[in-house]
């Protein structure tokens, strides 16, 4: 069989298919189940492929957290720590790489009030060690460009000092010469990422003369799940509502003073 017919079996790109079967990159246990059904593997070697899948995602700092991390998530802290480039952007929320520890404390609070302090504080944690990926000195720390509505920077969480605080690291960690910080204005209009809601758009690392390991991958996530998009055509509709975004919103410079206008109005 031909990677393009296992790729339009599976509703997969030929690039995923590839990067699982030269073992480059970690595998879902979904995924190899999936291509053990495709090529009629048997019972006994299936249960061999499938454990051996869940030990190629066994290496990872995440996974010492235990069950606060789903699974789902945790194949995106994966995907974020080995990107060169992430594309980002937010119409309700600061993203969690760019997040206090009080931002994202009072976040987990509204989301789960029935956890405990203990687990709650796990959750902080892995947010917070995820962000070390900025400052990183080896690999060489992706870039990280992000597109964030105003009303995400007007949405104040209870306390408005720990608010202040969270926009004003916005300030600084905007600062870093790996990072862009762009806002869109209410006043610009509703932008083709209506549609689209909140996305991630993950781009890999290429070594000279040759293909990256892994395709350009779109991350949408959800409550209870998260979508990861790799087909070419998928990826072009985002990328299109990325130009788009880009089109519609000013400068870093002129975001930055956005921020910096609504930093002084908590202290009005």
């Amino acid at each position: 069989m031909s990677l393009d017919a296992v790729a339009e079996a599976l509703d997969c790109s030929r690039q995923k298919v590839w990067r699982i079967e030269k073992g480059l990159v970690p595998v879902r246990v979904v995924d190899a189940r999936a291509m053990c059904e495709r090529y009629a593997v048997s019972e006994e070697m299936r249960a061999i492929v499938v454990g051996l899948a869940k030990e190629t995602r066994a290496q990872g700092w995440w996974h010492s957290y235990g069950d606060v991390v789903p699974s789902w998530f945790s194949l995106y802290v994966g995907l974020e720590s080995s990107a060169s480039m992430l594309r980002q952007y937010d119409s309700e929320l600061i993203p969690g790489l760019l997040q206090t520890r009080e931002y994202a404390s009072e976040l987990f609070r509204r989301k789960n009030p029935h956890l405990s302090t203990e687990e709650r504080e796990k959750l902080v944690a892995v947010r917070l060690q995820r962000q070390r990926v900025l400052v990183r000195r080896l690999p060489s720390a992706p870039v990280l460009t992000v597109v964030l509505s105003e009303a995400v920077l007007r949405r104040t969480i209870p306390d408005r000092a720990a608010m202040a605080d969270q926009l004003r690291h916005l300030r600084d960690v905007s600062a870093l010469p790996n990072v862009s910080l762009r806002v869109l204005p209410l006043a610009a209009g509703p932008p083709l990422a209506s549609e689209t809601g909140t996305f991630v758009l993950l781009d890999f690392p290429q070594a000279p003369g040759r293909a990256s390991t892994e395709p350009t991958t779109v991350y949408v996530e959800n409550l209870t799940g998260a979508l990861y998009l790799d087909k070419p055509t998928e990826v072009a509709a985002y990328e299109h509502v990325w130009r788009d975004l880009e089109t519609l919103t000013p400068d870093e410079a002129e975001s930055g003073r956005m921020i910096e206008s609504i930093i002084e109005e908590h202290h009005d």
